[in-house]
């Protein structure tokens, strides 16, 4: 039998009801997509799938992910679509129409008081790596990978202010030990 998941307090057992549900997005909401866009795609190599503008309630969405090389992303924008809602580890924009050209408008970071939303992960192949082609590209630290209790894992900021950790797999093994 395989891994059937850690067991705590208030886990139950998957009923069969559950079968086939699957992650699919994460949203945040961007003050301006061009930023947003220019960093998730440059800085993280995130690829745009779809773009749904919604004109009477003055909003978009936007659609990134990682794809991998053994995937097929459909040309058809409707099938697109479709194979998009499908997939796991998508991160979703939402981006309010005018946010943009509003000077003091942000969003909470979700960890300024009061804390909420905390971040999003990305693990990268090489942690050294990424770190220097994060300086280069002149990225906000949090906390840099030799910084605080927690090594080898780094937190950035995206250009809303967004938490991104950034871990090395092979590297966190020795967690929760």
């Amino acid at each position: 039998m395989g891994f059937n998941g850690e067991n705590y307090p208030g886990v139950k057992a998957p009923p069969n009801e559950s079968a086939g549900f699957r992650l699919n997005h994460t949203m945040l909401r961007v003050k301006d997509p061009e930023k947003s866009l220019a960093f998730y795609t440059h800085v993280l190599g995130m690829t745009v799938l779809r773009r749904l503008d919604f004109e009477e309630m003055q909003f978009s969405l936007y659609f990134l992910t990682k794809v991998q090389p053994d995937q097929t992303v459909p040309d058809d924008k409707s099938e697109r679509t479709v194979w998009t809602f499908g997939q796991t580890g998508i991160l979703e924009f939402t981006h309010n129409w005018g946010t943009e050209h509003q000077e003091d408008f942000s969003y909470h970071d979700g960890n300024a008081q009061p804390q909420g939303f905390g971040h999003i992960c990305f693990s990268v192949p090489d942690l050294d790596t990424a770190i220097a082609w994060f300086d280069a590209n002149d990225v906000t630290y949090v906390k840099r990978p030799e910084q605080g209790k927690m090594r080898d894992v780094a937190f950035i900021k995206d250009v809303d202010g967004y938490w991104i950790e950034i871990v090395e797999a092979a590297r966190l093994g020795h967690l929760g030990d």
